[in-house]
């Protein structure tokens, strides 16, 4: 059986409709309650005596495509109590449909909230004319403020990490709810103060993961010394590549020694190449400035002073981390070498031919690649040389060290094997690493003690200290099944709400953003 439409469906709950009108481009519903009192704002009483009436026309959700007002029809009363000392009160309704003063129905406005938590200002009230809702982008963002409904849930277990208002320049913190997987607060700053502060606030918290950097561990320690904490695991795992990393940097000459190509020949050099020979050079006179001042005593801060150069550099040189000549890189054409030396070894010698060819049996690089190959190879040949013996950067040869050996080509093989019979030490160094990592994987640390006392013989003395340090929160890390990963996951749906509003919020409404977002 069919229903015909009901006027009353049209009405908020509590309200009876008197004409609908339909007038250009908007609906207007007129509207009355279904009350047949009003109940006064200060005593309580009911009054049925009406001093006037007055229309309210607030907006309400769009209806087949035209914008809908609502004309409420709104008595004044007068107050009955003998105590009371309000002569005069307006009609109320109930909040959850129409709140004092609102020019919206509750119900919209909950859109535009949502609106305002998804977009921000300026897009959601684009998107929002679209709906036919007329709302202002200063109106969006003060909805989202005006809704911010504090938590009190009790926090047991959290994950405290920093995020950038302004990257290298200023910072705030955020503190997540590991258990129920949402932010609970920013705080305007990383001062170890501010968050040892609010940990103090909040007794209640038993474990606290963080990362290995910003000071938290000893702001947790202050403010909460019974709770347990956690590293970061993800950080854990990559400060240990980086270590590795940093061994292969230092044992750079050694490993030139072993690969044969310790002194470079700036006539085997292609043009790119000698630009970067000769930047190398300029970058050793300075490394040797820097590590003279260092010989002396000198500290990181004077040394910056001095020569003007950036703390990373003077960190990067003191580390031995600017040694690499050239910038190798991984090139497409790695796979293709066996084939072009045999071409060459053939008589082919032009290298766009050689490039057609390839690129008929499938080669996606260009011609140039192709070309500063054959370049090489001729500035080999007039040299007496069969080949011209490159040193990997760094980067790759940490790559290649911790690649299985299955998967590598046969020339890195050979690479591989020559820097594992010569250079020892990262072969220990690669061995400890990969013991440490296996730890985290398999989330035992009954050998941690150990590898500790090996670690310290090796190159990744300095990544063991600082395990050393820390040591009862890496412990946790290995074991606990809590993490900090979370907390980076919601520092980058902060990043996203911070770039929709240009990076110009200010800490109430990118707190209201991301935690009001739910």
């Amino acid at each position: 059986m069919q229903h015909g439409f009901q006027r009353a469906s049209l009405a908020p709950s509590g309200f009876a409709v008197d004409a609908v009108q339909v007038v250009a481009d908007r609906v207007q519903i007129l509207l009355r309650s279904r009350r047949p009192w009003g109940i006064c704002p200060s005593c309580g009483s009911r009054s049925r005596r009406v001093q006037s009436r007055y229309r309210r026309r607030p907006a309400d959700l769009p209806l087949g495509g035209r914008r809908v007002e609502l004309s409420i029809l709104t008595r004044r009363f007068w107050c009955d109590g003998v105590l009371c000392g309000r002569r005069i009160f307006c009609e109320r309704f109930d909040d959850s449909v129409l709140a004092r003063y609102s020019r919206r129905t509750q119900r919209l406005e909950t859109i535009v909230h949502h609106l305002g938590l998804a977009l921000g200002g300026r897009p959601a009230a684009s998107f929002a004319d679209r709906l036919m809702i007329p709302v202002s982008k200063d109106t969006l963002l003060r909805v989202v403020r005006r809704r911010v409904t504090a938590h009190d849930d009790t926090l047991t277990v959290i994950g405290i990490d920093d995020f950038a208002f302004r990257r290298g320049q200023t910072y705030g913190t955020i503190v997540c709810d590991l258990e129920r997987r949402r932010p609970v607060v920013l705080l305007p700053d990383r001062a170890l103060n501010t968050s040892r502060a609010w940990l103090a606030e909040h007794p209640s918290i038993s474990i606290v993961a963080r990362d290995r950097g910003g000071g938290y561990g000893e702001a947790i320690a202050r403010g909460l010394p019974n709770a347990d904490q956690v590293a970061d695991r993800w950080h854990l795992m990559e400060n240990s590549s980086r270590a590795f990393l940093d061994a292969v940097g230092k044992s750079m000459r050694q490993i030139r020694q072993a690969v044969g190509s310790n002194i470079v020949d700036p006539k085997l050099l292609t043009y790119a190449e000698r630009l970067q020979y000769e930047g190398y050079l300029r970058r050793q006179e300075t490394n040797e400035a820097i590590k003279e001042l260092s010989k002396k005593g000198t500290s990181i801060r004077q040394i910056v002073r001095q020569t003007g150069h950036s703390r990373k550099v003077v960190r990067d040189v003191l580390r031995g981390q600017r040694i690499d000549v050239f910038r190798t890189r991984p090139s497409s054409l790695d796979s293709w070498l066996p084939w072009l030396n045999t071409r060459w070894d053939e008589g082919v010698r032009n290298a766009l031919a050689l490039w057609r060819e390839m690129q008929a049996q499938g080669f996606p690089g260009q011609s140039g690649v192709v070309s500063q190959w054959a370049q090489r190879r001729r500035l080999a040949e007039k040299a007496n040389q069969s080949g011209l013996a490159r040193t990997p950067s760094a980067r790759v040869i940490a790559r290649l060290m911790t690649t299985a050996r299955d998967d590598l080509a046969k020339s890195e093989a050979i690479l591989v094997a020559a820097i594992e019979v010569n250079v020892p030490e990262l072969v220990v160094a690669r061995t400890t690493i990969g013991e440490f990592q296996s730890m985290i994987r398999s989330k035992t640390a009954t050998k941690l003690e150990d590898w500790l006392q090996a670690a310290k013989l090796s190159l990744v003395t300095s990544f063991a200290n600082g395990v050393e340090r820390d040591l009862a929160a890496v412990r946790s890390a290995i074991i606990s099944p809590w993490s900090n990963g979370q907390t980076e996951g919601q520092i980058t749906r902060l990043k996203l709400v911070k770039r929709q509003m240009y990076g110009r919020a200010k800490l109430d409404l990118l707190q209201a953003r991301l935690i009001g977002a739910r």
